[in-house]
Formats: C-alpha cells, sequence, structure tokens
C-alpha cells in the first residue's frame, strides 16, 4: 500500500507535534493548531488558546508518553500510545484522533483505558 504525499505530511505533522509536546513545548501548539481548533474530549475546551491552557495546566503535561504507532491518510491522523502520568504504575492507553485541515490540525478526538495487570490482558493492549 503506498501512502500519498498528504497522508505522510499528516504522519509527519502528528509524530513532531508530538515530539515537541513530549519534550515540553507545549507552546509548539500554537503553530500547528489552527486558532478555531474543535476538541471533542468531554471536559476540555475548543479554541487553539483556551486548549492550550487547559492542556498546559493538566496532568497530561507531566506524563511521559510512549508512541507505538501513527496511521494517517489525507485528512487524518490516528496514534496509539501509551500515556503514563505522575503517580500511576501502569498507565492508560490512548487512541487519538486529528483531523487535519491545510496543515494545521483543526479537530480532536481520543478514547483512553487504563492499562490492567498482565493477567487481565496476556497478550498486552499496546
Amino acid at each position: 500500500m503506498n501512502e500519498t504525499t498528504q497522508a505522510v505530511r499528516n504522519k509527519q505533522l502528528v509524530e513532531r507535534t508530538y515530539e515537541e509536546f513530549v519534550n515540553g513545548n507545549i507552546e509548539y501548539l500554537r503553530t500547528v493548531l489552527k486558532e478555531d481548533f474543535i476538541e471533542h474530549s468531554p471536559g476540555n475546551p475548543s479554541g487553539r488558546d483556551a486548549f492550550i491552557e487547559f492542556i498546559a495546566k493538566s496532568p497530561v503535561a507531566d506524563a511521559r508518553f510512549d508512541l507505538k504507532r501513527v496511521i494517517a491518510d489525507e485528512q487524518y491522523a490516528v496514534v496509539h500510545y501509551l500515556m503514563t502520568p505522575p503517580g500511576d504504575e501502569r498507565g492508560v492507553a490512548v487512541v487519538d484522533l486529528w483531523r487535519v485541515e491545510d496543515g494545521l490540525i483543526a479537530e480532536h478526538w481520543d478514547v483512553q483505558q487504563p492499562v490492567p495487570g498482565p493477567k487481565d490482558v496476556p497478550h498486552g493492549m499496546l
């Protein structure tokens, strides 16, 4: 299967965004989120500035991230990773779905699930 040029760009955009965020450069989000960014996660605000202010103060900003896979097409990028907030031994399995428009991230959805013990998931979650 060949990836289109746009799919490759979307994948690179999202991978770079995660890299910057994980390295503590939350301000980088101002360069990649559309001003009218739409957030679908309950409790998280929409709008670039409101979202960045919210995420900078959330426990996510101090979490460890272990990126497992990124899949992209011409409009979306999907990211699967392990997020381990401070004090959480097992972490949370997360899938983010990002919609990209005109080279910027326009919209976000996610699903999250606490990682259970190995007895409960013998083949792992990630």
